[in-house]
């Protein structure tokens, strides 16, 4: 079926989407056909033909972080000059890590450690291999006090080498398929194995111009590090090939050998479709996304046969748990009801998109729960918060929220994170927000990510002034409104699901029709580890790791 692209419903969510479409068909272009065919010209694969056929054709790719940096560097730092997702290599999955040359050369900006580090933490947590594809400037110098220092700067990267190596024991593999210079060089050599192309390939901590420099030698690239010098002098690398075709070639053979650790056994039963055509979710979200809809007709568009066992259904309504199936695998569900929603006779109507004391506890049982039975988590995200008044302070809202959180925070099960609209408040954290180190965090180019909306921040922070004008039966001043314009235009921007991509706050923008799919894949991804999923990673017993 072919989505509406007319009356109230379709608008919002078709013209978000083809929006989000038409930028990323222009990032993933990287530095621009010119700088493709340049590579072409040396015998070389463009960074997205060299993931591409490292995978597996026609599966599941799931790419993180493609929006990062779009909006920055005057738009000179297109996926800041990497490319990193989860795809399937062998018939099993895998995280890959790209540099692209087509952009600066493939020099590091701020944004691509933040890049490589997310990458790295989602093989970690899931215990699956990655692969580098190597080819890189190094450091982009004029922004080298963002890449170079800190916690979190590039030295984090070969931090995180170590301790897979060390002690989690995930499989790493780079193939230097371009230039690999300075500190970077470090992250191949702290890999299991190096993959070198001759004719193409530099390895060294000096480039042939830094050592004139440093030493006064003038020697040429491939004598000083090409793939001839570190598999034959050097023994730094560990396999050489002919051309990029060959060295991905060879990668898929070394993990198709790779063993394949127990994870979760979920029994994983046939898939059916939903209940609905995926393309009808264009017309379930409203023009207005204060408006209201019905959160069943979404779940029939995702879940097999559109079946959620739902958990305590005539409790705390605006709260939806249950239990379902998507392609098969199974998941805990937790989404946010929208509009209002009935209680009991004699009680008041609540608002859906919002948490109550009655909710908060309801779900903070079904996680726990969930988290015994080693059930993964599925949040699906429209909240606005939780409810305020003396009659929710009275209730307890504040210990019941904290309940919640805690219970969200310290499972030991995955979490899977999908933002149809709202993200606001302590609601999104208790939805397992970006700060409890989700799984994976993907939204609808529909998703607003803020502390509030922008109409609620005017009254926040010029409320006095408003009500001194209403009073006086006057508008509010000239630069009172000039500032309340500003800052909802503000607001307006920065609740944009691409400004939250594009600073790394989802991991990626998912179109609806894909979404169904792509949960699935995700669901199969975090199946690989069975122990806890806290934290970027959890180190095993140190006394129990074999040392090598």
């Amino acid at each position: 079926m072919t989505p509406s692209r007319s009356g109230s419903h379709a608008g919002r969510l078709r013209t978000l989407t083809d929006e989000y479409l038409e930028l990323a068909r222009r990032l993933e272009q990287g530095g621009g056909a010119k700088r493709i065919a340049k590579m072409h010209g040396k015998g070389q694969l463009s960074p997205r033909e060299r993931v591409e056929q490292l995978r597996d054709p026609g599966t599941p790719w799931v790419e993180i972080g493609l929006l990062i940096a779009y909006d920055q560097y005057d738009g000179q730092a297109p996926g800041a000059g990497v490319i990193t997702g989860v795809g399937v290599v062998e018939g099993r999955e895998v995280v890959i890590v790209s540099n692209d040359a087509t952009v600066k050369a493939g020099s590091w900006w701020p944004e691509t450690i933040k890049k490589i580090l997310r990458a790295q933490e989602v093989a970690m947590r899931q215990r699956i291999p990655i692969i580098y594809l190597v080819d890189s400037a190094g450091v982009n110098l004029p922004y080298q006090g963002g890449v170079f220092p800190g916690q979190y700067g590039a030295a984090r990267i070969f931090y995180y080498n170590s301790i897979m190596r060390r002690y989690l024991h995930v499989p790493q593999i780079s193939a230097v398929m371009g230039s690999c210079v300075a500190g970077g060089a470090y992250l191949p050599a702290l890999s299991d194995v190096i993959f070198m192309v001759e004719g193409t390939s530099f390895m060294g901590l000096g480039g042939p111009n830094l050592v004139k420099g440093a030493t006064g030698q003038t020697v040429d690239g491939e004598s000083l590090g090409g793939a001839h010098t570190h598999t034959e002098i050097s023994a730094v690398a560990h396999y050489r090939a002919a051309t990029d075709t060959e060295c991905l070639v060879r990668i898929r053979e070394y993990v198709g050998r790779l063993p394949r650790l127990e994870g979760v056994r979920h029994r994983v039963r046939e898939s059916h479709a939903p209940k609905r055509d995926p393309t009808e979710l264009y017309d379930v979200l409203p023009q207005d996304h204060r408006m209201s809809y019905d959160m069943q007709h979404l779940l029939d568009c995702l879940l097999d046969d559109g079946a959620l066992d739902e958990f305590q259904p005539d409790v705390a309504k605006e709260m939806i748990c249950g239990h379902a199936h998507l392609e098969g695998w199974p998941v805990a569900v937790i989404v946010n009801r929208r509009g209002l929603v009935k209680g009991a006779p004699g009680t008041r109507p609540k608002f859906g998109g919002i948490v109550y004391t009655e909710s908060a506890e309801k779900v903070a049982y079904f996680i726990e729960t969930a988290s015994r039975e080693r059930m993964p988590l599925l949040f699906i995200q429209d909240v606005s918060g939780f409810m305020v008044g003396p009659e929710a302070e009275h209730s307890g809202i504040i210990r019941a929220g904290a309940r919640f959180v805690e219970a969200m925070a310290t499972t030991v099960v995955p979490k899977i994170v999908l933002t149809v609209n709202h993200a606001s408040g302590a609601g999104y954290y208790a939805m397992a927000g970006q700060g409890f180190d989700p799984d994976f965090i993907l939204s609808w180019p529909t998703g607003r990510m803020a502390v509030m909306e922008g109409e609620s921040a005017v009254t926040a922070v010029h409320g006095p002034d408003i009500e001194k004008a209403k009073k006086a039966g006057a508008e509010p001043s000239a630069a009172v409104q000039a500032s309340m314009d500003s800052m909802r235009e503000d607001y307006e921007h920065q609740l944009d699901a691409k400004f939250a991509a594009a600073r790394g706050y989802v991991d990626a923008i998912v179109t609806p029709e894909e979404t169904r799919d792509q949960l699935a894949f995700l669901l199969r991804t975090v199946s690989n580890y069975a122990v806890p999923h806290l934290g970027p990673f959890v180190l095993p017993p140190l006394d129990s790791v074999p040392q090598r």
